[in-house]
């Protein structure tokens, strides 16, 4: 098995090296088909549109809250709710999953694992995994991972890896004779946890039914990104030789130019030079230059792939450069990112189930039970739109006229809040609410009832 997943990771390598230098903006011009003389190497120019494209995508998918059905009460559902609130918190879930989004995108799948916390009992530990180190096994029939496998190199170059199975995980080492149990001193390298399923979740970016290993977001976004490339590359030369006008002389030769004090000039190509003097016969040379290029058909064979990749990703105009002199009303903003906020919809929902299923293996290491079947752990997202505190005010109010439609934690959901920040509101409203000249009456009362008693 563990054989067969490292041919798998083996095989995705190439690709996976390939969407990292696109997303870093490391690619070469050689990579993609031009073969760059060594001094003109310098006016390479690589515009990274795939990172733009993903970290967009990623930022606006952020968490607000975690739901759990199908519970008999609402305290029930709260309390549920918070102690998974509390495992998502205590794993720092909030930028992992900011860190889960952007490999999936990038490399078209990602995994997350579920495992006992040695420090923490009470807080197992749940942790994204790099796609480039993790692979795994999917029974067709079944759809569902009969093994998984990561594997790494330490600081002194062990290979060593994990094999996830459902009822154990086991720890190896890469040894001469192939992959051993790595055992050390009391510890034999195997946790018998008795899951019943291997406690890791695959996430896969445009999934496809029938195939398990998902499709680069940047997929299409690279042929555009490679031709902006190739232009940018040319208009840098095409400036650097066009920037001051090419001169032309005939009569002269190497040796005849000289600066002001008499001496050769050193660099016969050096065309940057103000002024030429010679020591031939005025009337047996001829000097001119060349009339400068109009290189305006590279800003607009730019902007066109530009244009291009816009229709791709489904990014406004505006996020490659091409900005209107006034802003934008909110309304125009929310109609011009509708694809954008879409796409950030539908990955939501996606990545959504996968934490449902990584919280219930959480639940499962925590409390020893799998939640009920049928009370499904859901996320709500926060609005992928771009947000302006207006545009959410004036929902609100709206919302909540003259026959209210969100309740007053309704519209703080609305906002954005956390649950930190609702208890704290709670507080504050609880506060407010003692009035303290009721509070010394009241007080006054009760001291009275109680001497009355003790009177009798």
């Amino acid at each position: 098995m563990i054989a067969q997943m490292s041919a798998k990771l083996r095989r995705s390598a190439p690709l996976d090296k390939l969407n990292d230098a696109y997303f870093e903006g490391d690619q070469r011009l050689e990579h993609i088909g031009i073969a760059v003389p060594p001094e003109l190497q310098v006016f390479e120019t690589v515009v990274n549109w795939p990172r733009t494209y993903v970290t967009e995508v990623a930022r606006r998918q952020k968490p607000k809250s975690i739901i759990m059905r199908g519970q008999s009460s609402k305290k029930k559902a709260l309390e549920a709710a918070a102690a998974l609130q509390e495992g998502f918190d205590a794993n720092n879930l909030t930028s992992e999953i900011r860190l889960l989004n952007t490999e999936k995108m990038v490399y078209g799948r990602c995994f997350m694992t579920v495992g006992a916390n040695e420090d923490d009992d009470e807080h197992p530990l749940m942790s994204v995994e790099s796609p480039t180190q993790m692979s795994c096994l999917i029974d067709q029939r079944r759809r569902r991972m009969d093994a998984a496998f990561r594997q790494y190199h330490t600081e002194d170059g062990t290979r060593v890896g994990t094999l996830f199975l459902p009822d154990k995980t086991v720890q190896v080492v890469a040894g001469r004779k192939g992959w051993e149990v790595d055992t050390v001193g009391g510890d034999n390298g195997v946790d018998e946890h008795g899951l019943g399923r291997v406690p890791v979740v695959l996430f896969l970016n445009r999934r496809r039914l029938a195939r398990w290993d998902g499709v680069s977001e940047l997929k299409d976004l690279i042929p555009l990104t490679d031709a902006a490339a190739r232009a940018l590359t040319n208009l840098q030369v095409a400036l650097e030789t066009h920037s001051v006008p090419q001169k032309w002389v005939l009569g002269m030769s190497r040796g005849d130019f000289v600066d002001k004090d008499g001496s050769p000039i050193p660099v016969w190509q050096s065309y940057y030079t103000a002024i030429w003097a010679n020591q031939a016969s005025p009337d047996k040379v001829k000097v001119g230059q060349f009339t400068p290029s109009d290189l305006k058909n590279f800003h607009d064979t730019t902007n066109h792939y530009a244009t291009l990749a816009s229709s791709v990703t489904g990014l406004p105009f505006r996020y490659f450069g091409q900005n209107t002199a006034n802003p934008a009303a909110e309304g125009a903003i929310r109609a011009d990112e509708s694809r954008l906020i879409e796409n950030a919809e539908e990955k939501n929902d996606e990545v959504g189930v996968g934490l449902g299923w990584v919280l219930a293996l959480y639940e499962r290491v925590r409390t020893g039970q799998w939640p009920e079947a049928g009370k499904a752990i859901a996320f709500e997202w926060r609005d992928p739109a771009t947000p302006t505190k207006a545009e959410e005010a004036d929902a609100i109010v709206k919302l909540n006229g003259n026959t209210p439609v969100l309740s007053r934690e309704g519209s703080w959901d609305e906002l954005g809040w956390d649950e930190a920040r609702k208890d704290r509101e709670r507080r504050y409203f609880e506060q407010e609410s003692v009035d303290p000249m009721l509070s010394s009456a009241a007080e006054e009362l009760r001291e009275g009832v109680d001497l009355k008693g003790d009177q009798e």
